[in-house]
């Protein structure tokens, strides 16, 4: 593996805030210890951009190709020759055909092997489809362009949420919640947490889809025709799925913090409180591809182009991300090629499945799911455990007691029966349990790295345009 990550950047809009904190995050030189930065797009519109935000000082190399980059700087590679218009703050032809050339370039490098990671940056959806781009967004383009299934996923230091279904139409989606699905999109969360966040096990809640989990059928029948088997399948094989839970008891109660990851079953119902907890924060992880791709969680936010007000913070999390995914699937191949990973439970199968068998002996998780009341949050196995803590004294001393009660008794039919031995120790086994709650951490580097001279031709970009009119893209 190499010494450090070449993450692919696309521009995205340029009309939008993307260019902004590309140039935020990248223009602190110590991101240049953990990774060779390459940004799709062009070396004007990037100067043009910088000297929006007033940074004037902010260097890099210009590029005509992935297979020339310069280890020790920004790399710009020119993907158009076009003369290019940029009017800030609005969505236009010109923003929806320069992201998605940008887009393209990056993928094919990314396909090739020229770049090892793809972060993109924000794209308005309307500006795209004024070029027809082929997809709803750069999920399902990605999945198409990339192969594999994959998964939205939102991750912050509070949680990480999945999503069964994404950029439909509301009145698609109970449709599309079925066994099938559901069972997909676990298997593939199970996978990321395991092989990109290095959770062995981790614990899972699964969303219900009807307000109040459908209230035992009153609003509904998908939690139990559908998701209720499901998660007694997964039970079953060994892994730690629970719920359904009702989305607004659920993080209302700060039950969400329990868990290494959610599955919410519709846009919607995972983003919003996701955005609510974590906006500014957090990071788009597109999962189930065969390469990382990672987004910031906000979007083009034309309402505060031109006015250096954009926060970096989350595409610098988004660059963090995507580096260490790149490197935990590096070690978890290494780990699978040494047989150091044996004995890992497998996912169900649910594509062929039309019926689900329940246990011989039915579990607790399953009388607790079919009695719970509607508006009651499940509380996890932890509650029990700390219960039974607090009794454990109370029990050892009756235990004393008892012993002291019997041992005179004890003494006397010793000494008739001529015996050595004496009274034997009860011995208690106590289980602890400790829960785990991981976070996403973003490496913080202070180191600043000096910026050695390109080895291609660099780019000056000491004079240049401060207003939205016409830029000629670079040669």
């Amino acid at each position: 593996m190499q010494q450090k990550v070449r993450v692919g950047i696309t521009i995205g809009d340029i009309n939008g805030i993307g260019p902004e904190v590309i140039i935020k995050t990248l223009y602190n030189t110590s991101v240049q210890d953990h990774c060779v930065p390459v940004i799709y797009g062009s070396s004007k519109v990037i100067s043009y951009h910088k000297n929006v935000v007033m940074l004037d000082d902010f260097t890099f190399s210009s590029i005509q190709s992935a297979e020339r980059l310069n280890y020790r700087k920004v790399n710009v590679l020119n993907c158009w020759e076009d003369t290019v218009k940029i009017t800030l703050g609005k969505a236009t032809t010109e923003g929806g055909q320069y992201a998605y050339i940008a887009l393209d370039r990056a993928v094919r490098d990314l396909k090739d092997g020229l770049i090892d990671v793809l972060v993109t940056g924000p794209v308005n959806k309307h500006a795209m489809q004024m070029v027809n781009f082929p997809a709803t967004g750069h999920t399902e383009y990605l999945e198409n362009e990339l192969g594999g299934k994959s998964l939205m996923l939102m991750v912050s230091e509070e949680f990480r949420v999945a999503l069964v279904t994404a950029h439909i139409p509301l009145s698609e989606v109970p449709k599309n919640i079925t066994k099938e699905n559901v069972g997909s999109a676990l298997t593939r969360f199970i996978d990321t947490l395991r092989v990109d966040f290095g959770l062995d096990k981790p614990k899972i809640a699964v969303l219900g889809l009807n307000p109040h989990a459908s209230d035992e059928g009153l609003m509904g029948t998908e939690e139990e025709e559908v998701l209720q088997p499901v998660i007694l399948e997964f039970k079953k094989a060994g892994h730690l799925v629970m719920g359904p839970y009702s989305s607004d008891g659920f993080f209302g109660s700060g039950l969400y913090r329990k868990f290494d990851g959610i599955l919410a079953m519709y846009h919607d119902q995972g983003l919003i409180p996701f955005k609510a907890l974590s906006f500014g924060q957090g990071v788009n992880y597109t999962a189930g591809l065969p390469f990382i791709r990672t987004s910031p969680d906000h979007g083009t936010a034309y309402d505060l182009v031109g006015n250096n007000s954009a926060n970096e913070q989350s595409f610098r999390r988004a660059l963090y991300l995507a580096i260490d995914m790149f490197k935990a699937r590096e070690d978890f191949k290494d780990l699978e090629e040494n047989s150091l990973r044996k004995g890992q439970k497998q996912v169900p199968d649910f594509v062929d499945s039309n019926k689900t068998e329940e246990p011989e002996n039915e579990s607790a998780d399953l009388e607790e799911l079919k009695n719970e009341e509607s508006e009651t949050v499940e509380i996890p196995d932890v509650v029990e455990n700390e219960e039974q803590e607090k009794l454990e004294p109370l029990s050892d001393t009756i235990k004393t007691k008892e012993r002291e009660k019997l041992e005179p008794l004890s003494d006397s039919v010793e000494s008739v029966k001529n015996d050595d031995s004496g009274p034997s120790e009860d011995s208690e086994e106590s289980t602890d349990i400790a829960e785990s709650n991981p976070s996403t951490d973003v490496p913080e580097s202070t180191d600043n790295a000096e910026m050695s001279p390109s080895e291609d031709d660099e780019e000056e970009n000491k004079k240049e345009p401060k207003s939205s009119e016409d830029v000629e893209s670079a040669s």
